[in-house]
């Protein structure tokens, strides 16, 4: 007997599966509060070296003062990281004639003023991380990217050993612990150190929550309960948004999304352990007690289970249990046996595709003519009807068609704009809003197909392997932008390449439309 068969006796999917996953969907909102965190948290705003006192500046105005300072860029602003020598007094006479000897003109010399009208500090402002600097700042995301990175490892590895629930519940007080450290931070090493571990913690939130709902969940509602999760970050997108809006300040911001994820730690006692875990890890007694449970829970009060599976003592129970006994799998499982070892690569790819494109859109927020807390809810929004629509795709066309062609129209879009002239703000946003549909939709697809592609046993393994690529992925997309100073669209130029060239080979994965979650290897070869 499989453990679809149980799921019907039953019920696969009553108030006991939709009560789980509304609950987990609790710590789904709080991820991109974080993942996408940096957008605000380290915003760089205008700014202009810093202009000591002279007596001879006591009856200019500060226009005045800036004009004979700072030399202006080609379009008639100030310079941001460069100021002059000494003041050009010629300029209060005609400012069209720009000292043309550079020899005049240094790096800033006594720190810099910031435009405080939009927020009023963030971390760029606090430790001046900006122009020699900048690299600083984006790394801010890296760093986190990379404890991600780490985490998806840790917990990927521990959810299979432990179980989804104990480390589920460890990566959420981590996430409480670290965050508010964050906060706190004194210096920006303690910062960055903080940000690494508050990755690694919060890995295990976003490895956990979807396989842990999906082993509850019957075949026919496998699909619609991994949108449901997935629409979950989509609203905490919006909420992003409207927090950041109203918390101008980033230690206040970081207290503001890490303060949820204690509803979640709370909310967590009422979620079960995975049965289908405890199954394939020879313990009967406690899947058989939740079983009994959700059974109560979906009017199923004629299932019954004799003492002999209770005491693990019932042939069917073996045939449940695809683990033997003193079995252990690891990440070196995902590469041994010919179909699973190209499945982990292909998927490796994919998913590196898909976090690379989509950070690289997602933390472009002012790079397409809107406003950056309109342009982050935007995209937030157009995420939901690309999952509603990536609902249907996926049960008409299948898996794999979705995934790839989602990731290849999400390059197509990006590229599309290196393209478009900047003057065309409105065609601009059209496309950009278009791309970030497409990413979504891939991204949507590529964690409900991944969980389908690996059995039970190696499940979080494959997860854990996966979400590993894909946060090198997001680990490299803040770096890409500093590409810019090579070539102004290099940065797209790559996204758009990576995009297309990872969508592509995700026509090499087999279709998982509504196959039976495979148990074991065995099933899978």
């Amino acid at each position: 007997m499989r453990f679809e068969d149980l799921l019907l006796e039953i019920g696969g999917f009553g108030r006991f599966q939709i009560l789980i996953l509304f609950i987990l969907c609790l710590p789904r909102i709080n991820l991109p509060m974080h993942f996408l965190l940096h957008n605000f948290l380290a915003a760089t705003p205008s700014h202009h070296c810093a202009i000591p006192h002279q007596e001879a500046f006591v009856n200019l105005t500060t226009e005045e003062v800036l004009l004979i300072s700072i030399p202006r860029e080609p379009d008639g602003t100030f310079r941001s990281c460069e100021m002059f020598s000494q003041p050009q007094f010629h300029l209060l006479l005609n400012s069209s004639l720009q000292p043309e000897n550079d020899s005049i003109i240094q790096h800033c010399q006594h720190g810099w003023v910031y435009d405080h009208s939009q927020f009023t500090s963030t971390i760029s402002t606090q430790w001046d991380l900006v122009c020699e600097q900048r690299g600083l700042n984006q790394a801010t995301a890296t760093f986190f990217f990379i404890g991600v990175t780490m985490g998806a490892v840790v917990f990927g590895y521990l959810s299979d050993r432990f179980g989804r629930k104990a480390m589920l519940l460890l990566s959420l007080v981590c996430s409480v612990v670290f965050g508010m450290l964050s906060a706190a931070s004194v210096s920006y090493s303690m910062l960055a150190i903080m940000r690494t571990l508050t990755g690694v913690a919060l890995s295990g939130v976003s490895l956990i929550v979807l396989p842990l709902g999906m082993e509850w969940v019957d075949i026919q509602h496998r699909t619609f309960s991994g949108i449901l999760t997935s629409i979950f970050w989509s609203v905490g997108n919006m909420l992003l948004a409207m927090v950041a809006y109203l918390v101008r300040e980033w230690h206040w911001l970081l207290v503001a999304v890490t303060g949820p994820c204690l509803l979640s730690i709370v909310c967590l006692w009422w979620v079960p352990e995975s049965a289908r875990w405890l199954i394939a890890n020879g313990k009967v007694k406690q899947a058989h007690r939740h079983l009994l449970r959700c059974a109560r829970m979906n009017g199923r009060k004629n299932f019954a289970v004799s003492p002999e599976v209770r005491n693990g003592r019932s042939r069917h129970v073996f045939f449940l249990s695809h683990k033997k006994s003193g079995e252990s799998y690891s990440y070196i499982s995902l590469f041994r046996t010919p179909v699973l070892r190209k499945i982990s690569l292909c998927s490796g790819a994919v998913w590196f595709g898909v976090a690379f494109s989509y950070y690289g859109m997602s933390m472009n927020l002012t790079g397409f003519g809107l406003n950056m807390y309109l342009s982050q809810f935007v995209f937030g929004i157009i995420e939901i009807p690309a999952k509603m629509i990536m609902y249907v795709v996926v049960n008409r066309v299948g898996r794999r068609q979705s995934q790839a062609w989602a990731l290849i129209l999400t390059g197509l879009c990006i590229g599309a704009n290196v393209i478009i002239p900047k003057p065309f703000t409105s065609l601009r946003s059209v496309i950009a809003i278009m791309g970030k549909g497409f990413s979504e939709a891939a991204f949507t697809t590529v964690f409900l197909y991944t969980s389908e592609l690996y059995p039970t046993v190696l499940r979080q393994n494959g997860m854990g392997y996966t979400s590993f690529v894909a946060r090198l992925g997001g680990a490299l997309a803040p770096l890409v932008f500093l590409l810019d100073e090579v070539w102004r669209s290099l940065p797209e130029v790559t996204y758009c390449g990576v995009a297309v060239c990872c969508g592509s080979v995700a026509f090499l994965l087999p279709e998982t439309l509504n196959v039976r979650l495979p148990e074991g290897i065995e099933d899978i070869e």
